[in-house]
């Protein structure tokens, strides 16, 4: 190890400069120009319900994301509602997870491929997304962490019964927070094979693991009757395998250069598992039933880290003898170049665009356009959220298609009326303001209620004025006559 490493590491620890980089990284251009999408305005509108009307809510619908619901309704009465509230545990979560990747690579593989792996853990794309998310996937990443670094501890005869207690409350807490993280079971059960555990250490694994899917079983089978949230996930095609495959190259290029043997804890015998097997098992779930989406094996990027680190590690090892003095610049000059390149990437994803929509510039728009007495209507129901998140900005305006609010209803976007009598309420309104999608992103609209919406409005009523912002419309319709 160079020298100038070991008297770094005399004044803080290694994780701590990951922990702190990636912190620092997530705070940049946190409020993403003070926007939110709707599905961080699930979370918001959520999250400032009462903990009675959120349990009655999970009856209903999102019963997966209950205790993420929960923590940010804590957070919500604790801090108030903004965008640093919403994003910043997510933020804290992947310095963590970065945390605990620098730990797992400088036990197993020396302090480069522990720091390697820990900066560039923040960097990765996926990574650089839900790290300012306000949604749990960057939560049940930290851990996933956890859980692995606590593995990695026990494998290394350094743990206890507290860790193995510890290690199964991790993967059980992961999976109340996405049952899908159960998925990292399967990437443990590969290193065991891997490092050829002793049977004691199998023995343990077993009865946490089993404990942890137990406790589950209940929420997974639950949330089975709800398994019309995530109809809208397309069908798994050949397309959607180029992503996950160019990450297993890459993983895989780490796992070669980290030299793995079996029967040894090595870098490559953690982080392969944890790259491949949720990659491949989430691919083998969807062919029963669609739901290959990144953000539900987004632990998956603490194995690329651990894997990169591991390459950055070996080529340090490799130049260290001849050229010492440059060897030891190689992983903050890769980063830095890493830095630049993802760069362009780092802006966009930091931007109110790099969403679908912003329903807080929907209800700014709102707010300029709407008059007294006027009425709102939305296309679809969902579109709701934009009132649900910014009340302020509905003031005045009514509802005519509501029948039953989200609270009442235990709901995200409430109960409307039928066909008929959002009818009756529309031909009674002198302007109406629509708040709906833009045209390139806007769905077919296929409920009865929207297409009475429509027709009445095309019917009988002209546009009057017409704003499009961030992925969402607002129009103000007048009545004819």
């Amino acid at each position: 190890m160079p020298r100038h490493i070991s008297v770094f590491r005399c004044r803080l620890p290694v994780w701590l400069i990951p922990l702190l980089w990636t912190l620092a990284f997530g705070l940049w251009g946190l409020s993403r120009q003070q926007s939110v999408w709707r599905d961080e305005a699930a979370t918001w509108q959520v999250a400032q319900r009462s903990v009675t009307d959120i349990w009655h809510m999970l009856g209903q619908v999102d019963v997966v994301h209950g205790l993420y619901y929960l923590l940010m309704h804590g957070l919500f009465e604790c801090f108030g509602p903004s965008t640093t509230t919403l994003r910043l545990p997510s933020v804290l979560a992947t310095a963590v997870a970065a945390a605990c990747v620098t730990v797992m690579g400088h036990r197993v593989a020396g302090a480069w491929a522990g720091l390697g792996g820990g900066l560039a853990f923040g960097l990765l794309p996926a990574v650089q997304f839900y790290l300012q998310e306000g949604r749990p996937y960057a939560l049940v990443a930290a851990g996933a962490g956890i859980s692995t670094l606590l593995l990695v501890t026990l494998l290394q005869g350094r743990g206890r019964t507290v860790h193995w207690a510890a290690y199964g409350s991790a993967v059980l807490t992961c999976a109340l927070l996405n049952w899908l993280s159960l998925l990292i079971l399967p990437a443990h059960l590969a290193t065991l094979v891997w490092t050829k555990a002793r049977r004691e250490i199998w023995a343990r694994w077993a009865v946490a693991a089993t404990a942890a899917v137990a406790a589950t079983l209940p929420l997974i089978l639950f949330s089975r009757g709800q398994s019309s949230q995530v109809s809208w996930i397309p069908p798994l095609t050949w397309h959607m395998m180029i992503g996950p495959a160019v990450l297993l190259a890459i993983g895989g290029l780490g796992a070669v250069l980290d030299r793995p043997r079996a029967a040894r804890l090595s870098v490559a015998a953690v982080g392969l598992p944890l790259l491949a097997v949720p990659q491949i098992s989430l691919v083998g779930l969807s062919l029963v039933q669609p739901l290959f989406l990144d953000r539900y094996v987004l632990f998956s990027m603490l194995g690329l880290a651990l894997l990169i680190g591991a390459a950055l590690g070996a080529v340090v090892r490799s130049a260290g003898p001849r050229f010492p003095r440059a060897a030891s610049w190689l992983v903050p000059v890769t980063v830095v170049v890493a830095v630049a390149a993802l760069l362009p990437k780092s802006l966009a994803t930091r931007s109110p665009t790099s969403r679908v929509d912003d329903v807080l510039s929907a209800a700014d728009e709102v707010r300029q356009l709407k008059q007294d007495g006027d009425a709102v209507l939305f296309i679809p129901a969902a579109r709701r959220d934009t009132a649900l998140v910014s009340p302020g900005a509905f003031a005045g305006l009514q509802d005519i298609a509501l029948a039953d609010s989200p609270v009442a209803s235990g709901t995200l976007k409430g109960e409307e009326a039928g066909p008929d009598q959002i009818r009756t309420a529309m031909l009674a309104q002198q302007r109406i303001l629509l708040v709906t999608d833009v045209p390139q992103v806007a769905r077919p609209v296929s409920a009865e209620r929207d297409k009475a919406k429509t027709a009445v409005l095309k019917e009988h009523f002209t546009l009057v004025a017409d704003e499009q912002v961030r992925g969402r419309r607002v129009t103000v319709y007048e009545r004819r006559g």
